[in-house]
Order: C-alpha cells, then structure tokens, then sequence
C-alpha cells in the first residue's frame, strides 16, 4: 500500500551525506545512459505557477514526478508496474537534493586543495548548499553575503553552529568572493551578483538561482573566464538557464559544447584539467534528483514502519 511522508518526516530520514551519494549514483547512470530526465514543465493561471518534472530509472523500476506552487510541493513515486508507492511532502526534498546535486559538482570540479567558499544569498537553499560542499571538502573558512544585514548575520551564526565551521557575515558580494575557492550563488535575482573581475585563478563557481532565462547571477565577464562549465542538463539549460544565454548568443559557448554533470561524474569528461581553471556548474535543477533522494526517503521510510498508509 502507498504511504504518505510530512516534511518533518523526510527530514528524520534524508541526511545530506547519503543524499550526495545518491545524487552521485544518478548522475552516474545519467551519464551512462541509464536515467532519464523530463525537462520542468510550466502552467501559468492568473499569477499561479505550477510547475511539473519527471523522471525514470529503468533498471530500478521506478518512475517519480514532482509537482509544485509556490504553496504546495509533493513529489509521487511509483513502482515498476506504474503502481503508487509514496506521496511526500518534498520542499525539504528539493531543498536538500539542490544542495547534494552541489556537492557532488563540488566534488568532481573543484581543486582538491578548496577550503574557503564565498556564498552569495542566505535565503532557504543557502544552507544545504554549504552543508553538502563540506560534506566533499574540508572547508576552513566561509564567507557570506546578502542584501539583508540581519538575515546574513543570522545565517552566518546558525550555520556556523551547524557546521562547526566559522561563517563570517560579509558586507558586500565582492568581499564574500575575492579569496573564495568555491564561490557559490543562491539568489533569484533579474541581473547578475557575481562579477568576474572578482574571481581568482582555480576557483570553482556553483550557480544555483538562475533556473529562468529572466533571472542571472553571473555576469558576462564571469561567463567568459570559465574555461568549463557544466550543467545538469543540456535540455533544461536551454529554456531555463538565463546565466549562459547571452554567452550562446555572442558565439562564446554553444549548447552542444557543455557537458553534463553526469558526463563528468561517469569519466566520460573531465570536472577540472588543471587548479588553474575556473569552473562553473549552472544548477537549473532536475526531476533525476528528486527521484534518487526520494528512493532513500521511500526505502527508509518503509524499512522503520514510517509513513501513513493511502487508501490506493
């Protein structure tokens, strides 16, 4: 019988460090052919946006979809017979997989030497970001910057708690990024908060907001200084990726040329060539990862008897 999961449950049973080797896993089989991922899907109403993605692992037996407004996320497991294993309240899911889809570009790109990160925004996504990325490297020393003083000053001593790690609040974008190794960007914003007259030679970019070709986090300098960017999907970035756009349309990339993550994670292409590159990952988000976290949450979920069961 199906179950149904709460976010507090999902939270008690995903941790960041199996979610990273999740995603890992997936991004793995991605690479190798063996998962496949529908692009997110958007249905405009009167100022509603709902918001649809899909994907499948047929070599599990396992097909999930999630569905969301900005009041509303659930994603849907199913079986190998098309069967309903598990509805589950996935904001905290989406949360955490974005962070661990991170972590593993984190892992493949950045110098293995990176332990300071420069963070630009400090809103909901913001901390599994720097949770994941200490789950791959030893990090020393994380700076942080958002336009609201008292929301970054509460981030940096929240999450320097958490990670035991020291987090210093920040008072501009140039000064979160200036002695980064990784820098990362979670914002929704319209035009760009990273410069690339601020990045040093090695550092390794995880550009997370600009999921819609109206939003952009990077600007055109920093685009170019890139001497490898990877995304998650070719097909997603397309219509949703707004940092890479304008870089299409001057000739300075070609959608074709940029390798997907699971590419890299499965050897078919290299993360990094040498410490002197700079590297970007453009994280639009994909229905794959929320599969691969909503697997582990199901398993475990079923395993320890958590859930309440559905009447289908």
């Amino acid at each position: 019988m199906a179950i149904f999961v709460t976010e507090r449950q999902v939270a008690e049973l995903l941790d960041m460090a199996t979610a990273v080797e999740a995603v890992e896993e997936m991004m793995k089989l991605h690479g190798e052919g063996r998962a496949f991922n529908h692009t997110r899907q958007r249905v405009r109403r009167q100022g509603v946006i709902l918001h649809w993605m899909a994907a499948a692992v047929p070599q599990w037996g396992l097909t999930g979809f999630k569905v969301y407004t900005p009041r509303s996320v659930l994603f849907f497991l199913y079986g190998s017979e098309g069967e309903i294993l598990m509805v589950a309240e996935a904001a905290k899911l989406g949360q955490i997989r974005t962070g661990a889809a991170s972590g593993v570009a984190t892992k493949f790109m950045a110098r293995k030497n990176s332990s300071i990160v420069g963070i630009i925004g400090t809103g909901f996504q913001a901390e599994t970001q720097l949770e994941a990325i200490c789950q791959v490297r030893q990090i020393a020393q994380v700076f942080a910057y958002s336009r609201n003083n008292e929301r970054r000053e509460q981030f940096a001593r929240k999450m320097t708690e958490q990670l035991r790690v020291p987090v210093e609040a920040v008072s501009s974008a140039e000064e979160a990024v200036r002695k980064a190794d990784i820098v990362v960007t979670v914002t929704t914003s319209h035009t760009p908060v990273l410069l690339g007259s601020w990045l040093k030679v090695g550092t390794h970019i995880n550009a997370v907001g600009s999921n819609s070709l109206v939003r952009r986090e990077l600007d055109s300098e920093a685009v170019k200084k890139c001497q490898r960017i990877v995304v998650d999907s070719r097909e997603q970035a397309k219509i949703e990726c707004g940092d890479l756009l304008s870089a299409v349309e001057r000739g300075d990339w070609a959608w074709d040329r940029l390798p997907e993550l699971g590419e890299v994670v499965c050897g078919k292409v290299k993360g990094r060539e040498n410490d002197d590159e700079i590297t970007l990952f453009e994280s639009q988000g994909i229905a794959l990862w929320d599969l691969a976290v909503g697997k582990v949450v199901y398993e475990r979920a079923k395993n320890i008897g958590i859930g309440e069961s559905l009447p289908f």
